[in-house]
């Protein structure tokens, strides 16, 4: 009991210690849970049920009964319940039940991730091999052997993939695929809420890929999908799926006492309300809990914060623990260094992870007992998520949340209600954005050739199949549309990123090897990888001595420096096209087709510790060009006769500053998903105007929702600004260091005149 003592007098230290106590905010206890459960439903096959008890399960959790109803009933469901809760079994139990019962049946299980699909295949083995049941269950992802591939293909019962191989390897090549398509029941869709934004809009045109071929080998699977909670889980799985969807929303699992704290780091500058840096205090705090050998993990919200605070508590408790104790675990990490990761957090090996949100998901992580957040993770459902990580197994968890001084986190960190009480947010896709139809409608040409009168899961093609003969991408013969390329659509499509080319990072420290050490979206690259960037990798700093942006490769060497980098991204942006619009005397709102342009101009070198600027140099890279949607509010000529340019545009500036920060609460997006920039003289109106859009080609529709919602964007900007502390304006609310002392009250000004004009326009 020693390990548990410890963990309770150190949750006892932050109340008492001075340097912890004083910046605790809100600590909000999250009493235990007890279960609700049924019996075992006699159906289920004695063989099945008596693997369940070998694993102490006696009894079904509600929503897992519930859920294994809709199942042999023939209904497609989503179970929304939260982190280890036993979502699992609701699609294992039926699937399961169903190959026992008819051994030539096929299911398919979708997760986001390889490791949360090789995390899964090991209980799911497990269980099966308890069971004694001869039931074949195979991973199928770019890791799998080429002798295995044959096999899974002819004999595997339930294939376990992720939507990117089902994209680009499985449905191109379904003639090897037959046993599946023609006997498949089940299509499983895993940790729904992350298929959103672009990524979701991709799959979404996979599944109707998929649904496709089904129907061409007679099938017509049910759907199975879990999610963590969303505002509108079954609108997402409906959106996604093309199918009607039951909602299994009640949670009948029991829960750890969870201690949430909510905490402000100390003011370092009164007048401009600037906090000491999130990620110095998160150093503080881990190093508490890692120095008394408590299993960590800490959340950072992009790459080069996962680097900066691995390196930092490295070096902060190497005397305590051994350096390979503590690892950085996000996107860009080769495989091979995943796997060895995750399997040292269950075993006990590694005692602290920073991770990007990759660790959110279901992966089987073991016994963690505290979960920092550096900042808030930018949605409700994702901080439930990344909170879920702790207290998985042991009785008491704690989950810190630790504010920068961005509005956002400033909202949520001074408002601790609004985000235990606030439904989460809705999850937005748009499955018909353009740009990603017409590439899934070319890999579905490649699948299987189109009559003139087919449908893609019921969306009418003709204009679309006519377009792609007349460019010479189809051949039209007979009624039917044929693909007529010697290479096949899907290599060229990524499913992950706008662009359709990443950047690979070269590592050539050792001309003697060198090695491939992770890669980069194009966007992401520009502010990243440029030349004379610090890229940081598993706590190492490197250089980039040269980005090569037509070959697409930075290549990096390490070094040793007290400084990361920052880059500035300048964005011009014009209307093309007015979709929406409406007039009112003193504003007005649009919608519609924008294209803009962005280019990375200047680099900043920061000093650890201090976050002082030492240096900066230019970027020279080109000009990126996107087109995307839109939304916008412009002020007619009323509002300037009150405000001199200057301060009209500080005041536009500030607002947009603010809008930036709550807009993607309400569409749950990541921040950099949506973009908002103000412009003193519109080019398409004249107009003062704010621009929200999407920065994705042809939009995924976070825009057109935000469009339609903008008071409540408004209302919510208003109430961060007015609950700011700062007199003038700061870095925490308007975001600006502009010399005017009355921009805030400007500012102010100018949010309630939009928030008065639309209650106007609403009435």
């Amino acid at each position: 009991m020693e390990f548990r003592k410890s963990l309770e007098t150190l949750i006892e230290s932050l109340k008492q210690e001075n340097e912890f106590r004083e910046q605790i905010v809100h600590w909000h206890t999250i009493p235990p849970k007890q279960a609700e459960t049924v019996s075992m439903p006699n159906s289920i096959d004695n063989r099945l049920q008596q693997a369940l008890k070998k694993r102490g399960i006696l009894e079904l959790y509600t929503h897992q009964a519930e859920a294994f109803q809709h199942a042999i009933q023939n209904r497609n469901f989503v179970a929304v319940t939260p982190t280890a809760s036993g979502k699992t079994l609701c699609y294992n139990l039926p699937v399961l039940q169903q190959v026992i019962e008819n051994e030539s049946s096929r299911a398919l299980y979708l997760f986001p991730t390889k490791a949360l699909a090789q995390d899964q295949k090991s209980e799911l083995n497990e269980l099966i091999t308890e069971m004694g049941v001869q039931i074949n269950s195979y991973t199928y992802d770019g890791d799998t052997s080429p002798a295995i591939r044959q096999k899974v293909r002819k004999a595997g019962h339930i294939v376990i993939t992720n939507p990117d191989m089902l994209h680009s390897a499985i449905l191109p090549h379904h003639t090897k695929w037959v046993a599946l398509f023609e006997n498949l029941k089940y299509i499983v869709i895993d940790e729904l809420h992350i298929y959103r934004g672009i990524f979701g809009s991709h799959v979404a045109n996979v599944i109707r890929r998929l649904k496709r071929i089904c129907r061409f080998y007679g099938s017509n699977p049910q759907f199975i999908c879990t999610s963590a909670t969303i505002a509108n889980p079954r609108e997402l799985a409906e959106t996604l799926t093309g199918e009607k969807m039951e909602l299994i929303s009640h949670n009948g699992a029991p829960s750890s006492r969870k201690h949430f704290i909510f905490y402000n780091p100390p003011i370092v500058n009164k007048p401009l309300n600037i906090r000491k840096s999130a990620t110095l205090e998160v150093r503080k705090l881990a190093a508490h809990f890692l120095k008394n050998k408590i299993q960590t993990i800490v959340f950072a919200r992009s790459r080069v914060r996962v680097e900066i605070i691995l390196t930092y508590l490295q070096e902060l408790i190497k005397k305590e623990i051994t350096q390979k104790s503590i690892r950085g675990y996000r996107g860009g990490y080769l495989p091979k260094q995943r796997r060895e990761i995750e399997q040292g957090l269950r075993n006990g090996d590694i005692l602290g992870v920073v991770s990007t949100n990759a660790l959110e998901l279901g992966v089987d992580i073991g016994q963690l007992q505290v979960c920092i957040m550096t900042g808030y993770p930018g949605t409700i459902a994702s901080a439930w998520q990344q909170a879920g990580r702790a207290g998985r197994r042991q009785g008491e968890a704690v989950i810190i949340m630790v504010a920068s001084s961005s509005p956002l986190d400033q909202y949520i960190i001074k408002n601790p209600d609004y985000f235990l009480k606030q439904n989460p947010e809705t999850a937005v896709i748009n499955p018909n954005n353009l740009v990603v139809l017409v590439d899934h409608l070319k890999c579905a040409a490649f699948e299987l050739p189109f009559n003139d009168t087919d449908t893609f899961d019921g969306l009418e093609l003709e204009d679309i199949l006519q377009f792609l003969a007349e460019e010479r991408v189809l051949h039209y013969n007979d009624h039917k549309y044929y693909w007529m390329n010697d290479s096949f659509p899907a290599h060229n499509i990524s499913l992950r990123s706008a662009s359709q080319e990443n950047v690979v990072i070269i590592d050539q420290s050792d001309l003697a090897k060198v090695k491939v050490i992770g890669e980069m979206d194009r966007f992401s690259a520009m502010t990243l990888l440029h030349d004379e960037a610090i890229y940081l990798h598993q706590g190492v700093q490197f250089q980039v001595e040269k980005l090569d942006w037509e070959e697409k490769k930075a290549f990096v060497r390490e070094v040793k420096v007290d400084y990361f980098t920052d880059a500035n991204l300048a964005v011009q942006l014009k209307v093309l096209e007015e979709d929406n619009k409406e007039i009112f005397e003193k504003i007005e709102y649009g919608f519609g087709d924008v294209t803009v342009q962005a280019m990375a101009t200047i680099f900043k070198k920061i000093k650890f510790d201090t976050h002082e600027n030492i240096g900066s140099g230019p970027i020279h890279l080109p000009e990126e060009e996107l087109h995307t949607n839109a939304a916008w509010v412009s002020l007619n000529d009323s509002i300037t006769v009150d405000f001199k340019e200057k301060r009209l545009e500080e005041s536009l500036i500030g607002v947009a500053n603010v809008i930036q920060h709550v807009a993607p609460l309400k569409v749950m997006c990541d921040p950099s998903d949506l973009h908002v920039i103000a412009q003193i003289k519109a080019i398409h109106n004249q107009k003062p105007t704010i621009f929200l859009y999407d920065r994705y080609p042809g939009g995924v529709g976070l825009a057109k929702r935000l469009f339609e919602s903008f008071d409540i964007v408004i209302d919510e900007a208003l109430r961060l600004l007015t609950a700011c502390p700062c007199q003038e304006g700061c870095p925490s609310c308007i975001g600006t260091d502009s010399s005017s002392k009355s921009i805030k009250l400007d500012t102010l000004t100018l949010l309630e005149f939009l928030k008065d004009e639309m209650y106007v326009t609403k009435k």
